[in-house]
């Protein structure tokens, strides 16, 4: 009998049986797809800003001083480093960055880890309702404490324009440091990002294990030796996370030192975007070198950390340090009263400002005139009779800003809807691929846009939307949000995954149950909390977002880029009454959600 043999099967037939197997998973497809995608949406930006720093630019001064109406130059990398004003448009604002971001670091670490000690290590009173009060800074928009700031301390002498509250009360006139500059910047970002501090930190001290505290006190160790030998470092991991997360995001902050008058490469970059695009584009890769330099050290100081593990089971019982009778009541209220004046007083004072005749106007506090107090701002129905309106509506009634808090519910509930959705298969993908380099890979494409300063990645997506035609649109907003967002729906998934046991869906698996039935009737239902967090976070963030989407969209778009629009108007009661209007909005979808679902945009990666 005659033995039939089979041809080897070509390298191609095996190469696509391979494929063929590989893709018929669908985790492994969606990791394909999603790495395509995820490094057009993070490279192609990058790449377009960097070619943009050897364009020409049409009425530039690149175009002027070379001559040329097109084609490429290395004029403003030259001109940038090198030429007259190189001190005015980079190495000044540099060293102001960098001051800025140490100050702010140092700030926020020291008010957040002190009140995250006293919050987890100390008998202090009424700690539930300052845990709770203590994140509205965080909560709320990173400029609001700015524009409270310059309500509260400027003066006509000084900084000219109105008087502000405390000069109307006091008669006191501040100097020009407190008023603007790196000292009213550093301090105002640092209560916003003490709170970030104070999560990261409170987490550490919460989870602690407590035996080396329990045993420095039975050797009658000494309290503050046990904090300084014990206690902080334990809580180095933390510190060092706040503080790489923290300096990107104080880099990258326009609002605060645009509001307080503070030149730094975020502000410099607006101002040169006209006149120097070339040079605008260099600033803004230098910020993202900065970003990219963190995230390398937050690697290396990840792998290379040292370990305080014991041996021993973690204790349950953490001694509280006695601060005495009196004393746990005072430190109290000294805290009540910081955090009624940074996260209160905000919200009084955007509403004082909306009732008040003009600017500065504090008559109805300095004389008992509370008949000056007016409704204008908010009821005027025509734009004829008042004075000092520039014609436009009362809030109430103003097509303008309800036209923009539209545009700003459309972009958060698209930018929610794909990010929620792409962190999710990010998060679902990579946890059944741990171990594959493709797996890891992806997750760091969906995380750089998070470690990016704002700024930085607005202009990427300002140039790439020029190019491709179409700036100006809501979908340019909606993909800059979603690619910047993702981070927040791509953590909360992916460590949600971790924890479901893989035995569930191949037990789904044997009984032939497709992959849509098994993610909508299994997976998410499991973990429905987590998931919906990473729809819901985005949605919040990008309510008060304003650094990344004032690049891309006219000022009228949306609420927060039309602040600064009546602003340059000096319609302050319209810019306080739309700072209200989100400040309200956050802090009531923020109460909504964690009632309903238990996140909250506190317990997110963070915000610009």
């Amino acid at each position: 009998m005659n033995q039939v043999i089979s041809p080897n099967p070509s390298p191609l037939k095996v190469g696509i049986n391979r494929l063929r197997t590989y893709l018929s998973k669908p985790h492994h497809l969606i990791l394909l797809i999603l790495g395509i995608v995820l490094s057009i949406s993070t490279i192609a930006p990058i790449v377009s800003i960097f070619l943009d720093t050897f364009r020409v630019h049409v009425g530039s001064v690149d175009s002027i001083n070379t001559g040329k109406m097109s084609g490429y130059t290395f004029y403003n990398w030259k001109d940038l480093f090198t030429g007259v004003l190189r001190n005015v448009n980079f190495y000044v604002p540099l060293k102001n960055t960098l001051l800025l971001a140490f100050f702010t670091c140092l700030g926020s670490i020291l008010y957040g880890g002190v009140f995250a000690y006293l919050m987890t290590r100390t008998n202090m009173k009424y700690k539930k309702y300052l845990g709770a009060i203590f994140l509205f800074p965080y909560i709320m928009p990173q400029w609001t404490l700015a524009i409270v700031w310059k309500n509260l301390f400027n003066s006509t002498a000084v900084t000219g324009g109105a008087n502000g509250l405390f000069v109307s009360l006091t008669g006191i006139e501040m100097p020009l440091w407190w008023c603007k500059g790196l000292f009213p910047s550093a301090v105002v970002l640092a209560i916003h990002y003490a709170p970030f501090a104070y999560i990261l930190i409170s987490g550490i001290l919460r989870n602690m294990d407590a035996n080396l505290e329990e045993a420095a006190t039975i050797l009658d160790t000494p309290r503050w030796k046990i904090f300084f030998r014990i206690t902080l470092p334990m809580v180095t991991p933390a510190v060092v996370s706040t503080i790489l997360l923290v300096a990107s995001s104080a880099m990258g902050s326009y609002p605060v030192p645009h509001y307080l008058n503070y030149s730094t490469l975020a502000t410099k970059y607006v101002e040169m975007s006209v006149n120097r695009a070339g040079e605008a584009s260099i600033v803004a890769i230098v910020l993202m070198a900065f970003g990219v330099s963190i995230l390398m050290l937050n690697l290396i100081s990840t792998s290379g950390r040292k370990s305080y593990t014991t041996i021993t089971g973690k204790s349950g019982q953490v001694s509280l340090v006695d601060l005495g009778r009196i004393g746990k009541y005072v430190v109290s209220w000294i805290l009540i009263v910081l955090t009624l004046l940074t996260s209160v007083y905000p919200i009084l004072s955007f509403a004082m400002e909306t009732f008040l005749p003009n600017p500065g106007d504090y008559s109805f506090l300095t004389h008992g005139n509370w008949d000056s107090l007016t409704l204008k701002w908010w009821i005027t129905s025509e734009n004829v009779t008042e004075q000092g309106m520039y014609g436009q509506y009362g809030i109430l009634f103003n097509d303008l800003i309800w036209g923009a808090f539209k545009g700003t519910l459309i972009v958060s509930v698209w930018c929610a809807l794909l990010a929620g959705t792409i962190g999710t298969l990010v998060g679902y993908a990579v946890s059944k691929n741990r171990r594959s380099k493709w797996a890891a890979y992806v997750n760091s494409m969906a995380f750089i846009p998070y470690l990016l300063p704002s700024l930085s990645v607005g202009v990427a997506f300002f140039v790439f939307g020029s190019n491709i035609g179409i700036y100006n649109t809501y979908l340019l907003l909606i993909i800059a949000g979603t690619v910047k967002f993702i981070p927040f729906a791509s953590r909360a998934a992916l460590n949600s995954m971790l924890q479901i046991s893989g035995e569930i869906e191949e037990a789904a698996v044997i009984h032939n149950i497709p992959w849509y039935k098994r993610m909508f009737r299994i997976i998410l239902p499991i973990q429905k909390t987590s998931i919906i967090s990473g729809y819901l976070l985005p949605f919040m963030t990008c309510l008060r977002e304003m650094t990344l989407f004032m690049m891309l969209a006219s000022q009228a778009k949306i609420l927060t880029t039309l602040l600064s629009y009546f602003d340059e108007m000096g319609l302050y009661a319209f810019s306080s009454g739309i700072n209200l209007m989100l400040i309200v909005t956050i802090l009531i979808c923020n109460s909504v959600v964690n009632k309903l679902t238990g996140a909250s945009l506190d317990k997110g990666i963070g915000g610009k």
